[in-house]
């Protein structure tokens, strides 16, 4: 897909590498037609790794997309440079009086924290209350989900006594939601979190329909308002060794991590990792954009509403 962003982002020389087609904004306007605006709220650390990730899957198709980045402004990141926050990233400010296609939220390693503890909680709150409104159909990722999900309608988070930690099988419950179109009828998900959300309690609100969970990891994907909102619990979009690197930095930190599980060639750490998940996280991307985002948005993206 051509999607026009800034060619001097780290992740486009990266993607390229890859024989993946990435337009930049140059050649992009040369093209009539509208472009899908897409709102990228990245929360996770490793922000650089996050982008190339992301723009990795919404490449998987044919339409063109613009993509924009959005910062916090009540926090300031630890593992990115402020140049290049400044350079690629927006702040709500910036956007506010704007309209989008589609919108992702990434997760957030701050699960230990109540979500009111959390420093730009208010701040992210009325970014999901303007999205209502402003952005077609939005998708949250992780703790994302979590926090959206507990902001919208209620649904608690709940402390896991071990990580939920490695690549699981999950199941479709709604094989006919084109959410799923050319799913196979298990498919695998990454998984690295300290918390979950409960079937039941999702069970108790009807404007909220369960898409797929997985026996040993659990609830997987939630849809509500007919598609405008999809929460993911899982990590689709990690790259093959992401999971590898969270594991060794745990390990070298001393904190307690057991194995990445259904990851490593025989479990063993010193193989490569055997990637599942890759074709569905593809499927996943681009069946959202062309059923939930491009085939529900108006042309005129003031009319979103």
């Amino acid at each position: 897909m051509p999607l026009k962003i800034s060619k001097k982002l780290p992740a486009v020389e990266a993607l390229k590498n890859e024989n993946i087609f990435v337009m930049d904004s140059e050649r992009a306007e040369s093209q009539e037609i509208r472009p899908l605006k897409i709102l990228i709220i990245n929360l996770m650390p490793l922000k650089v790794s996050t982008e190339t990730d992301l723009i990795r899957l919404l490449s998987n198709t044919p339409l063109q997309m613009e993509v924009d980045f959005l910062r916090m402004t009540s926090h300031t990141p630890k593992n990115t440079s402020i140049e290049h926050m400044m350079q690629f990233y927006k702040s709500f400010d910036e956007v506010k009086k704007s309209k989008y296609d589609g919108m992702i939220v990434t997760g957030a390693p701050i699960e230990h924290l109540p979500f009111e503890e959390v420093k730009y909680w208010k701040e992210l709150q009325g970014i999901f209350d303007w999205g209502r409104t402003n952005v077609t159909s939005t998708f949250f990722i992780c703790w994302a989900a979590q926090a959206g999900l507990y902001h919208y309608y209620g649904i608690p988070k709940y402390p896991l006594d071990e990580k939920i930690f490695g690549v699981f099988e999950h199941t479709v419950y709604d094989r006919l939601n084109p959410l799923f179109r050319g799913f196979d009828d298990v498919f695998y998900v990454p998984q690295s979190r300290h918390t979950e959300i409960r079937k039941e309690d999702i069970l108790k609100v009807p404007e909220l329909n369960l898409l797929s969970e997985s026996p040993i990891s659990g609830v997987y994907l939630v849809m509500a308002r007919g598609g405008r909102e999809i929460f993911i619990t899982g990590h689709s979009e990690y790259s093959p060794y992401t999971l590898d690197s969270e594991y060794k930095r745990d390990l070298k930190k001393g904190l307690p991590i057991k194995l990445p599980q259904n990851y490593y060639l025989n479990d063993d750490p010193k193989n490569q990792p055997v990637v599942r998940w890759r074709s569905h996280a593809n499927l996943l991307f681009s069946n959202w954009l062309n059923y939930f985002v491009y085939q529900e948005t108006p042309y005129d993206l003031s009319k979103i509403g």
